[in-house]
């Protein structure tokens, strides 16, 4: 985005023209670019390209929409499966504790070999075992030359105690044991460590096995707060220079919890209970997920207070808004509102157990759990449907509210923030109650124009049908960039019928034959058809717009493949020479051109908006030329 000031003033002038607030770049952590010859397997935030990034957006976009930033486990790449509090090492950018303002903590001569070494090094692709294993060598390096001293440092460990503590003691307990799953641990103690739920014997076992294991593990455990401490530091200096950019920067939160996570808190899930998906057009037994289910009660008291689980995920949110000005994005909000559950070692399905935590007071077992009455439920249809629950009272709406306005937003409040800085992601069918919740609450929705039924004028997915406070995007990390959607549903039936959807939406100004061409164009042409779907974000009401860096950068290969255990998932990044490659792309016809699109979103809104904006639009086409 070669633009001088002047030009970007431009762009900014059409953007608030067409009542746009927000444009964000998706970019996961380990998707984010490397500079020559210091590629070690995973990109960073932190590094020196990723501000070359920052720059090179800056002005246009206004900020970046990251991954979950939890720590992962070897072999174990999803960023949807990291730990809720501690931050993934991974990001942590080697370069710099190679510099002075580190001291010169990891050699030269390391930092380069593991750069050499890498088998992945200008291929645009994470080595994700690679990274992990040499990045882990190399901060121990840094670790063995560290002050452990440093005042920051100690008051760093001191000030996150609460977390950092269980979290690295698990790190130690993974080593003595061989094995970083801790239902597989020898010692039964071990793997009950934190339970409270116990007997004095127990508990007095526990705490002598927890001093025990630090003075065995002591270097273990320091080595793993050193490492968050590192990342702590940068991040905050990353986030500065990204502020100084005009750039805020959107943390991104799982319905997850990693396997520390769960072993630290077992007393806050049900014991006999996973999360998931019920049956849908993707899967017909639903999708056992695994992920362990909240108990409601451990969220909050009969008085209505916060339990011990909503102390623990409000002060999780807290520290994420605080650590994050741009605010969070909540994956799969439906898991916090109006969970699908199903039995632990069962299918996902009804038919053995499955069911919606809160809103099924006719199941056997969960009916304690229940918000929803059995004379709101719709019992003609099953009770996996999105239909079940057919009506509801403001009292239970309350109920149904209660995770998200008690525990995220009081927490982006008490942060000083908004229930604007909470984007919910509310992709695919959702319940009547999620609905219900999210409207009455106004909280930000999401729309993923790729997911319009062009048959139906009334799709909500449709960017005529999207609201002012839905963020709208093209693509996300789990579908397809919408050049490869061009390019697969070309001289196809379905192709003519997005043609005439966009001919509609885009292009309503256009008549007879010059309609009946762009019709045409639209349905043979990918270059156009995925312009004109681009375009198609800023021609809606929305404030907000999200774009994936594939999408920006014209890629045309999958991020993430859900259910597909053979794709190269969370190994894509942005190519060294983004600068070069995006230009490229332009001229190709795929890559995201944002003059030639808000030239066109400017003349979708018809005569009266273009006399309205004529000089912006006059700039706009002057910078085309």
């Amino acid at each position: 985005m070669q633009y001088t000031k002047e030009e970007k003033k431009v762009i900014r002038q059409a953007l608030k023209a067409l009542g746009k607030e927000n444009l964000t770049l998706i970019v996961h952590g380990g998707s984010f670019p490397s500079e020559p010859n210091k590629d070690y397997g995973f990109g960073t935030y932190n590094s020196e390209a990723a501000k070359n990034l920052m720059q090179y957006i800056s002005g246009v976009f206004n900020s970046i929409q990251l991954g979950p930033a939890g720590k992962t486990k070897k072999g174990q790449p999803s960023p949807y499966m990291g730990t809720i509090f501690s931050l993934n090492p991974l990001f942590i950018d080697l370069e710099q504790l190679t510099q002075a303002k580190w001291k010169h903590i990891l050699s030269v001569e390391t930092y380069k070999k593991i750069c050499y070494e890498n088998p992945k090094k200008g291929l645009g692709e994470a080595d994700y075992d690679y990274a992990y294993e040499k990045h882990e060598e190399a901060m121990q390096e840094a670790f063995d030359n560290f002050d452990k001293a440093d005042e920051e440092y100690l008051k760093f460990v001191k000030d996150n105690e609460s977390w950092l503590e269980p979290d690295a003691l698990y790190e130690a307990l993974a080593k003595e044991h061989k094995n970083d799953y801790w239902l597989n641990w020898k010692i039964e103690d071990d793997k009950n460590l934190f339970r409270s739920d116990s007997d004095e014997d127990a508990l007095k076992r526990r705490r002598e096995r927890i001093k025990e294991v630090k003075i065995k593990h002591a270097d273990v455990i320091d080595f793993y707060k050193f490492c968050q401490y590192v990342i702590w530091k940068q991040n905050l200096e990353t986030k500065k220079y990204a502020q100084e950019c005009g750039i805020k920067m959107i943390a991104d939160r799982q319905v997850a919890f990693s396997d520390r996570d769960i072993w630290a808190n077992q007393e806050l899930f049900l014991d006999d209970w996973r999360l998931g998906c019920p049956p849908d057009s993707f899967s017909k037994d639903g999708q056992p997920w695994g992920f362990p289910v909240v108990d409601p009660k451990m969220l909050f008291n009969e008085d209505g207070t916060l339990g011990k689980a909503g102390k623990l995920i409000k002060n999780l949110y807290k520290k994420m808004f605080s650590e994050n000005s741009g605010g969070i994005r909540i994956d799969h909000v439906v898991g916090l509102i109006d969970p699908w559950i199903y039995k632990k070692g069962c299918k996902s399905i009804p038919e053995e157990g499955g069911g919606r935590l809160y809103s099924s007071p006719e199941h056997e077992i969960l009916y304690k759990y229940a918000i929803a009455s059995k004379d709101d439920l719709n019992l003609k249809v099953p009770a996996d449907s999105e239909q079940r629950v057919k009506k509801l009272n403001e009292e239970q709406i309350k109920r149904y509210a209660a995770f998200m306005e008690k525990l995220i937003v009081e927490a982006a409040q008490e942060s000083g923030l908004t229930k604007d800085a909470i984007i919910c992601e509310d992709l695919g069918s959702q319940t009547f109650p999620v609905e219900t919740v999210m409207e009455k609450y106004k909280l930000n929705g999401m729309r993923l124009i790729q997911f319009v039924d062009p048959n139906d004028p009334k799709s909500k997915y449709r960017s005529s049908n999207v609201p002012e406070n839905c963020w709208i995007m093209a693509g996300t990390h789990d579908s397809e960039p919408i050049s490869l959607w061009a390019k697969n549903l070309t001289f196809t039936h379905i192709s003519y019928l997005h043609a005439l959807q966009l001919t509609e939406d885009v292009y309503p100004y256009l008549a007879g034959e010059e309609r009946e061409k762009m019709i045409i164009k639209l349905t043979q042409d990918a270059r156009i058809l995925a312009k004109t779907k681009m375009t198609e974000l800023f021609t809606s009401k929305s404030k907000n717009i999200q774009i994936f860096f594939a999408d920006f950068f014209g890629i045309q290969e999958i991020y993430n493949q859900p259910g597909d255990p053979k794709a190269k998932n969370w190994i894509l990044r942005i190519p060294q020479n983004f600068e070069s490659f995006h230009k490229d792309a332009i001229e190709n016809g795929f890559g995201f051109d944002i003059v030639s699109v808000l030239i066109d979103a400017i003349k979708a809104k018809g005569s009266e908006f273009i006399n309205e904006h004529r000089a912006v639009l006059d700039k706009l086409q002057s910078l085309q030329k």
